[in-house]
């Protein structure tokens, strides 16, 4: 059972100019509640006892409201940028000391409802020739680019930049990862974590497990609605089967 999640909390929030005006991403409020909050949430409910957050921009926000985590159920340690960014990828491997391999990571605007330890154990059952797990969702362009060709239970094309009329799924945003998914990067050094993911796919290291889902995101004011009505008919739906 993995049990400990990478959440990357850096994010500048850019796209949502005022609405994130002086605090992080992961503060902005959805149905009155912090977003980092609801993620802590879904990790406990998902059998996710420690989180790592990897925190830059305003990280001291982000310590003050949930400290060790003890009050969300999760234990919660933080590692920081420091004064060079470092991208998804340099900002995961600054954080592996403090992470149990193999390990969940997550992005700081993502909401995501799939079974998590379903997840893990399609890992676990490929772990034998895997360091890594990246997740998919087909996409069909609706909520964002699709940029992966996936087939036959695997992926075959995974590109962020360059797209392929035959792309039908998207990276759905939860992977797993082990420390070995590093070796060969550098350390300090600014990187993507999708160059991570290009490297196992390309070594034949990377596993995928398709989720029925759609994800969820705050990465804009659209997304931010549409995690609001879910989680509204989610509460809706709990009030009626009690």
């Amino acid at each position: 059972m993995i049990d400990t999640a990478l959440i990357l909390c850096g994010g500048m929030a850019t796209r949502l100019g005022a609405l994130a005006a002086g605090r992080p991403k992961s503060l902005i409020e959805v149905e009155g509640v912090p977003f980092i909050a609801l993620q802590l949430d879904l990790l406990k409910r998902n059998g996710i006892r420690r989180a790592v957050l990897a925190v830059g921009h305003l990280a001291e926000a982000i310590e003050a409201q949930i400290g060790d985590g003890v009050r969300f159920g999760v234990s919660v340690r933080y590692s920081h940028d420091g004064p060079v960014r470092l991208g998804t990828g340099g900002a995961t491997m600054k954080a592996l000391p403090l992470l149990a391999s193999p390990f969940f990571v997550l992005y700081g605007d993502s909401y995501l409802t799939c079974d998590y330890q379903q997840v893990a154990q399609h890992f676990e059952a490929n772990a034998a020739k895997a360091d890594g797990l990246m997740t998919v969702f087909r996409n069909e362009g609706k909520w964002d680019a699709a940029n992966i060709v996936f087939a036959g239970g695997r992926i075959v094309v995974y590109d962020k930049v360059r797209r392929d009329s035959a792309m039908r799924h998207i990276d759905y945003g939860l992977n797993i990862l082990t420390h070995a998914a590093f070796a060969g990067f550098a350390a300090g050094q600014e990187f993507d974590l999708s160059l991570v993911f290009q490297r196992l796919l390309s070594a034949g290291r990377l596993a995928a497990f398709e989720v029925p889902e759609r994800f969820y995101e705050i990465g804009s004011r659209e997304g931010l609605a549409d995690l609001a009505a879910y989680l509204r008919d989610a509460a809706a739906a709990r009030d009626r089967a009690r």
